[in-house]
């Protein structure tokens, strides 16, 4: 008898999780994405080797404060073995063709390591948004729009240690946007974003910051080198801010995270609730916990107050030794 292959064992996970949230089904929307991406057995070690979630098939789900009925997830594109030039035409198969044509051409393939991610959102009216994460190198780093080229330029001015490493191309349904995403490449103390959020004019929002870092690490405020991803974008109101925390690279997170996690959320009833519901669609039976949490991200702008999102290593996919993950 043949092997079931991982896609059936995830597009399961998925539609409960849906049906948990209230959301649609997302197979029928990216049933055939995930049979490309997950052709070999549950289990299979060469899942391990890959740039989104190593160590574990690169599945990675995520929950949002500012979605918190979504059901969110991330794949890299086709089974293991593939090109990063056919993941980066996979993940952007019917998406985005006019904003990625810049990232779609051929300058940069030599230095690609995985080429691209495919995300995707959904509520209870089906398909929310798609995204495309694209490899970014200094090579390419002048075909940002504008503006986000503008802000990326002044990141680098206040914080010399950043290295660009990803753009990610978004569609909603009534719009879309851009992001740029920078590996910070030192220790990072929290206070020391306060000069780029000035120049942004999301000061006031560095309290906010303090507080959730403070909580959630401990009572830390400053991170290890290459533990720190810094996102920028443009959202309606103006420019976005993404402090996203690799956990896996803080070598004495609090064994209590979680708590502490939602004892920040505390005085966001509605938004913890959420968290917990999306803890239970993704946990599977007899098990406590969902995995391992790979990412915490803190998004500001300049008008909604700071607001969170936790990335998960669902435990069922894991294949092999815990490594360290970028968000995506």
């Amino acid at each position: 008898m043949a092997e079931v292959p991982m896609s059936t064992v995830v597009k399961d996970r998925i539609r409960t999780a849906a049906r948990q949230l209230g959301a649609a089904d997302p197979v029928a929307y990216v049933g055939s994405v995930l049979d490309r991406a997950f052709p070999l057995p549950l289990g299979d070690d060469r899942y391990a080797a890959n740039w989104l979630a190593p160590g574990t098939a690169p599945f990675e789900p995520s929950y949002s404060e500012s979605e918190p009925g979504a059901l969110r997830f991330t794949v890299e594109p086709l089974g293991p073995g593939a090109s990063p030039v056919s993941r980066r035409d996979e993940a952007t198969r019917r998406w985005f063709d006019e904003r990625s044509e810049e990232w779609r051409g051929l300058h940069g393939i030599g230095s690609m390591a995985y080429g691209a991610w495919f995300g995707s959102a959904y509520d209870r009216d089906g398909l929310a948004a798609t995204k495309v994460y694209y490899e970014l190198s200094p090579c390419n780093f002048g075909s940002l729009p504008p503006r986000l080229a503008s802000m990326a330029r002044a990141a680098a001015q206040e914080m010399p240690s950043l290295i660009p490493v990803f753009t990610s191309i978004s569609c909603r349904r009534h719009g879309g946007a851009q992001r740029v995403t920078f590996l910070h490449a030192g220790p990072l103390r929290v206070k020391d974003l306060e000069p780029l959020l000035t120049r942004l004019q999301l000061s006031h929002h560095l309290p906010a910051l303090l507080q959730i870092v403070g909580v959630t690490m401990g009572g830390r405020f400053e991170l290890p080198g290459e533990s720190v991803l810094l996102s920028l974008g443009e959202s309606p109101e103006g420019p976005e801010v993404r402090l996203e925390i690799l956990l896996g690279r803080v070598p004495d997170l609090p064994p209590q995270f979680l708590d502490l996690l939602a004892l920040s959320l505390s005085e966001r009833p509605q938004h913890l609730m959420g968290l917990v519901r999306w803890l239970r669609a993704f946990t599977p039976q007899n098990y406590s916990l969902p995995g391992d949490f790979s990412v915490m991200s803190v998004r500001v702008t300049p008008q909604r107050p700071a607001s969170v999102s936790l990335y998960l290593r669902p435990i069922e996919f894991e294949v092999g030794a815990p490594r360290v993950a970028i968000p995506a």
